[in-house]
């Protein structure tokens, strides 16, 4: 996320959750967990009087960390920060490798400090207790999902990596026009890691500059898809795609 970032213009702090040692997909993986480095953080960046204009949240491990994190994030919100959280914690169906069951309760007290979420299918059942289907969702069904997951307290709302009456997807809710909106894509027969990081970049960026949910929407997901492309004879897709080669054409 931060070369993107970057590219676009923004300064970027980085607080990590954990540190591990590899991509969840590879089965195993060491966690080092951080938990006792936020805690001592937090305090610092007040004294020190550092704001944010946002703050994106990814991976969250503990309850521990999720209420330190949600307490920061509401804090700077009041002072005019827009909170974006990504609830990673599985894909395709299926929660990544090794983590706790605990994680969902841990995302969902993210989601009350959200401004937009973005989950993907995956983690979009797992927060509201919906079985999986690999045929997707009808359209009502996916405004159920956004509907429960505005429910936990998050305004704005992006369901990806979904199928709705049977073609790939992002289904969305705009908080600030009260509209419900899809954005079908072409989906190409290929997996990498990050790319839902990537997704998140080009979206907090467009956001940021100023563009509306859904056009900022449209420019992530065909920004992934040609990231996606450009890299279609890759080797281990786990290793993900090297963004900074490509930043000109985001």
């Amino acid at each position: 996320m931060s070369p993107i970032l970057a590219y676009m213009g923004f300064s970027t702090y980085n607080l990590p959750t954990s540190l591990v040692s590899n991509n969840f997909g590879y089965g195993q993986y060491a966690m080092l967990d951080t938990t006792e480095y936020l805690r001592q953080t937090f305090p610092i960046w007040e004294k020190l009087g550092f704001g944010f204009s946002a703050i994106a949240t990814g991976f969250i491990p503990s309850a521990e960390q999720a209420e330190l994190i949600s307490k920061f994030c509401a804090a700077q919100a009041a002072s005019g920060a827009r909170v974006f959280v990504d609830p990673i914690m599985g894909d395709l169906g299926e929660m990544y490798k090794g983590l706790p069951a605990t994680i969902v309760d841990n995302m969902r007290e993210m989601l009350r400090v959200a401004d937009i979420c973005f989950p993907n299918y995956t983690e979009a059942c797992l927060l509201v207790d919906m079985p999986y289907k690999e045929e997707g969702v009808s359209l009502s069904e996916a405004r159920t999902m956004l509907d429960a997951i505005r429910r936990f307290g998050a305004k704005s709302v992006l369901i990806t990596s979904m199928k709705v009456d049977g073609v790939p997807s992002v289904a969305g809710y705009n908080a600030a026009d009260g509209k419900y909106f899809i954005i079908n894509y072409e989906e190409l027969p290929l997996f990498f890691s990050g790319t839902g990081d990537l997704f998140s970049a080009i979206l907090i960026g467009h956001i940021l500059k100023g563009e509306g949910l859904e056009p900022a929407t449209r420019k992530a997901v065909d920004g992934v898809y040609n990231l996606i492309r450009l890299n279609k004879d890759a080797g281990d897709p786990y290793k993900g795609i090297p963004v900074e080669k490509y930043l000109t054409i985001l």
